[in-house]
């Protein structure tokens, strides 16, 4: 990663030298600006896991540990969906700030099971900003209380950190035994 970004800042830098042998000052800016803009955005998928991912599947849940650590705060760590029908799907949303000094970087959200599904934002969040992460649980074929963890992987300081899915999960009567014949 740390040699994609230096190859990266070297392109910028390369394009800049090019840009200015432009025949005018303005084509010269225009230039400049577009070749910046790219080199601003190549960094941003080298820093982004899901483009990673493309070229390796297991970047997607590593973090970098050369990133500068900083801290997330939620506005809930338990996510309790209470009494539901075995069958129902529900989401929430946990909402978080990023608390420290540094871009947050959420490299992955994973599920601790294929019934819950965590969806985050991909690009850094800004200190002092929010995000949200959208949880969805899936109650087929479960029955009774039910915790799940999704956790989630970041430049954060602890790292990982896990929010916690709890439900209860109601059989309506009769759906035992129509599922066993």
């Amino acid at each position: 990663m740390k040699n994609l970004v230096s190859f990266l800042f070297a392109i910028m830098i390369t394009i800049g030298f090019v840009a200015c042998n432009q025949e005018s000052a303005a084509d010269t800016k225009e230039a400049a600006t577009t070749a910046s803009s790219k080199a601003v955005e190549n960094v941003k998928d080298a820093l982004n896991p899901a483009s990673a991912a493309k070229t390796d599947p297991t970047a997607a849940a590593q973090v970098d540990p050369d990133l500068p650590k900083t801290t997330i705060e939620f506005d809930k760590t338990v996510v309790d969906f209470g009494d539901i029908t075995q069958g129902d799907e529900v989401k929430d949303v946990v909402k978080f700030t990023n608390t420290g000094t540094e871009p947050l970087i959420i490299s992955s959200a994973k599920g601790s099971c294929g019934c819950t599904v965590p969806e985050w934002p991909k690009a850094p969040v800004a200190p002092g900003e929010t995000g949200e992460i959208k949880i969805q649980f899936s109650s087929k074929g479960k029955k009774g209380k039910q915790t799940k963890t999704v956790t989630i992987q970041a430049n954060t300081d602890p790292n990982p950190t896990r929010l916690t899915v709890k439900s209860n999960i109601l059989v309506p009567e009769g759906a035992e035994e129509a599922a066993t014949k």
